[in-house]
Protein backbone atom coordinates (compact mmCIF):
# COMPACT_ATOMS: atom_id res chain seq x y z
CA UNK A 1 0.00 0.00 0.00
CA UNK A 2 2.72 2.43 0.91
CA UNK A 3 5.99 3.01 2.64
CA UNK A 4 6.01 3.81 6.35
CA UNK A 5 5.85 7.56 6.74
CA UNK A 6 3.95 8.22 3.47
CA UNK A 7 1.36 10.96 3.93
CA UNK A 8 -1.80 11.40 1.86
CA UNK A 9 -4.87 13.61 1.89
CA UNK A 10 -8.19 12.08 2.92
CA UNK A 11 -10.80 11.70 0.20
CA UNK A 12 -12.35 14.85 -1.34
CA UNK A 13 -15.27 15.08 1.12
CA UNK A 14 -13.05 15.04 4.25
CA UNK A 15 -10.34 17.34 5.39
CA UNK A 16 -7.11 16.17 6.96
CA UNK A 17 -4.29 13.81 6.20
CA UNK A 18 -3.26 10.23 7.00
CA UNK A 19 0.10 8.56 7.39
CA UNK A 20 1.12 4.99 6.55
CA UNK A 21 2.06 3.78 10.05
CA UNK A 22 3.11 0.51 11.75
CA UNK A 23 1.56 -0.62 15.05
CA UNK A 24 4.00 -0.30 17.96
CA UNK A 25 3.11 -3.77 19.30
CA UNK A 26 2.49 -6.10 16.36
CA UNK A 27 3.95 -4.13 13.44
CA UNK A 28 0.74 -4.22 11.37
CA UNK A 29 0.83 -1.44 8.77
CA UNK A 30 -2.21 0.73 8.02
CA UNK A 31 -3.35 4.29 7.23
CA UNK A 32 -3.73 6.35 10.40
CA UNK A 33 -5.22 9.88 10.60
CA UNK A 34 -2.78 12.59 11.64
CA UNK A 35 -3.61 14.96 14.46
CA UNK A 36 -1.28 17.95 14.71
CA UNK A 37 1.27 16.06 12.65
CA UNK A 38 1.28 12.95 14.89
CA UNK A 39 -0.48 9.61 14.16
CA UNK A 40 -3.77 9.62 16.09
CA UNK A 41 -3.45 5.95 17.10
CA UNK A 42 -0.03 4.42 17.71
CA UNK A 43 -1.50 0.90 17.95
CA UNK A 44 -3.89 -1.06 15.74
CA UNK A 45 -7.42 -1.79 17.04
CA UNK A 46 -6.51 -5.34 18.05
CA UNK A 47 -3.50 -4.31 20.14
CA UNK A 48 -5.22 -1.23 21.59
CA UNK A 49 -8.11 -3.36 22.86
CA UNK A 50 -5.98 -6.05 24.52
CA UNK A 51 -6.63 -6.27 28.25
CA UNK A 52 -4.22 -4.05 30.12
CA UNK A 53 -4.98 -5.64 33.47
CA UNK A 54 -2.78 -8.57 34.41
CA UNK A 55 -4.48 -11.78 35.49
CA UNK A 56 -3.87 -14.05 38.45
CA UNK A 57 -0.91 -13.53 40.74
CA UNK A 58 0.50 -10.78 38.46
CA UNK A 59 -2.47 -8.50 39.17
CA UNK A 60 -1.90 -5.83 41.82
CA UNK A 61 -5.25 -6.70 43.47
CA UNK A 62 -4.46 -10.43 43.80
CA UNK A 63 -5.56 -11.77 47.20
CA UNK A 64 -4.20 -15.28 47.02
CA UNK A 65 -6.91 -16.68 44.77
CA UNK A 66 -9.71 -16.53 47.34
CA UNK A 67 -12.99 -14.76 46.65
CA UNK A 68 -16.47 -14.75 48.16
CA UNK A 69 -19.85 -14.76 46.48
CA UNK A 70 -23.33 -15.26 48.01
CA UNK A 71 -21.72 -16.39 51.27
CA UNK A 72 -19.54 -19.11 49.71
CA UNK A 73 -15.73 -19.13 49.52
CA UNK A 74 -14.12 -19.82 46.12
CA UNK A 75 -10.52 -20.94 45.55
CA UNK A 76 -8.60 -20.20 42.34
CA UNK A 77 -7.12 -23.32 40.74
CA UNK A 78 -4.50 -23.66 37.99
CA UNK A 79 -5.12 -25.91 34.94
CA UNK A 80 -2.40 -28.35 36.05
CA UNK A 81 -4.20 -29.03 39.37
CA UNK A 82 -5.75 -32.50 39.81
CA UNK A 83 -9.09 -30.91 40.83
CA UNK A 84 -9.21 -28.46 37.88
CA UNK A 85 -12.04 -30.43 36.14
CA UNK A 86 -14.31 -29.21 38.99
CA UNK A 87 -13.79 -25.53 38.04
CA UNK A 88 -17.04 -23.62 37.63
CA UNK A 89 -16.09 -20.18 36.29
CA UNK A 90 -12.81 -18.43 35.55
CA UNK A 91 -10.70 -21.03 37.34
CA UNK A 92 -12.55 -20.92 40.69
CA UNK A 93 -13.86 -23.92 42.66
CA UNK A 94 -16.22 -23.58 45.65
CA UNK A 95 -14.09 -24.35 48.70
CA UNK A 96 -16.62 -26.75 50.24
CA UNK A 97 -16.54 -28.91 47.07
CA UNK A 98 -12.73 -28.81 47.03
CA UNK A 99 -12.52 -29.85 50.71
CA UNK A 100 -14.88 -32.78 50.12
CA UNK A 101 -13.04 -33.84 46.94
CA UNK A 102 -9.69 -33.82 48.76
CA UNK A 103 -11.25 -35.84 51.60
CA UNK A 104 -12.54 -38.45 49.13
CA UNK A 105 -9.39 -38.33 46.99
CA UNK A 106 -11.31 -37.80 43.75
CA UNK A 107 -13.09 -35.12 41.74
CA UNK A 108 -16.78 -34.66 42.46
CA UNK A 109 -19.39 -35.12 39.76
CA UNK A 110 -21.58 -32.13 38.89
CA UNK A 111 -24.66 -33.93 40.24
CA UNK A 112 -23.06 -34.48 43.66
CA UNK A 113 -23.99 -31.83 46.21
CA UNK A 114 -21.99 -30.88 49.28
CA UNK A 115 -24.38 -29.89 52.08
CA UNK A 116 -23.37 -27.63 54.99
CA UNK A 117 -24.88 -29.27 58.07
CA UNK A 118 -24.93 -26.09 60.16
CA UNK A 119 -26.01 -23.84 57.23
CA UNK A 120 -22.95 -21.59 57.61
CA UNK A 121 -21.73 -21.34 54.02
CA UNK A 122 -18.14 -20.42 54.84
CA UNK A 123 -17.70 -23.13 57.52
CA UNK A 124 -15.91 -25.66 55.33
CA UNK A 125 -14.63 -28.09 57.96
CA UNK A 126 -15.05 -31.71 56.82
CA UNK A 127 -17.13 -32.44 59.96
CA UNK A 128 -19.66 -29.85 58.76
CA UNK A 129 -19.90 -31.17 55.19
CA UNK A 130 -22.06 -33.98 53.86
CA UNK A 131 -22.02 -35.40 50.31
CA UNK A 132 -25.56 -36.02 49.07
CA UNK A 133 -27.49 -36.48 45.83
CA UNK A 134 -29.80 -33.78 44.54
CA UNK A 135 -32.95 -35.65 45.68
CA UNK A 136 -31.54 -36.28 49.14
CA UNK A 137 -30.47 -32.62 49.43
CA UNK A 138 -34.01 -31.48 48.57
CA UNK A 139 -35.39 -33.80 51.27
CA UNK A 140 -32.92 -32.52 53.86
CA UNK A 141 -33.66 -28.90 52.98
CA UNK A 142 -37.43 -29.43 53.09
CA UNK A 143 -37.27 -31.16 56.48
CA UNK A 144 -34.97 -28.49 57.90
CA UNK A 145 -37.35 -25.76 56.72
CA UNK A 146 -40.30 -27.57 58.35
CA UNK A 147 -38.35 -27.92 61.61
CA UNK A 148 -37.51 -24.21 61.53
CA UNK A 149 -41.17 -23.34 60.90
CA UNK A 150 -42.37 -25.60 63.73
CA UNK A 151 -39.81 -24.12 66.14
CA UNK A 152 -41.07 -20.63 65.30
CA UNK A 153 -44.68 -21.71 65.87
CA UNK A 154 -43.67 -23.38 69.13
CA UNK A 155 -42.02 -20.13 70.29
CA UNK A 156 -45.17 -18.13 69.47
CA UNK A 157 -47.34 -20.61 71.39
CA UNK A 158 -45.00 -20.45 74.42
CA UNK A 159 -45.23 -16.66 74.44
CA UNK A 160 -49.03 -16.83 74.25
CA UNK A 161 -49.08 -19.36 77.10
CA UNK A 162 -46.96 -17.05 79.28
CA UNK A 163 -49.35 -14.18 78.59
CA UNK A 164 -52.40 -16.34 79.38
CA UNK A 165 -50.89 -17.64 82.63
CA UNK A 166 -50.01 -14.12 83.74
CA UNK A 167 -53.44 -12.63 83.10
CA UNK A 168 -56.09 -12.87 85.84
CA UNK A 169 -58.98 -15.22 85.17
CA UNK A 170 -62.27 -13.29 85.00
CA UNK A 171 -64.76 -14.52 87.53
CA UNK A 172 -68.43 -13.97 86.72
CA UNK A 173 -71.51 -15.84 87.79
CA UNK A 174 -72.61 -16.66 84.24
CA UNK A 175 -69.54 -18.74 83.49
CA UNK A 176 -70.07 -20.96 86.59
CA UNK A 177 -73.43 -22.27 85.48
Amino acid sequence: MGIIGDIRKHNKSCTGTSVWHACLDCGKERWVPLKRGVPKNQRCCRCANKPKVKRGADNHLWRGGITRSRGYVYIHTQPDNFFYPMVQTRGYIPEHRLVMAKHLGRCLHRWEIVHHKNHIKDDNRIENLQLVSDDRHKQITTLEMQIKKLKAENQVLREKLIVLEASPVPCDDASRR
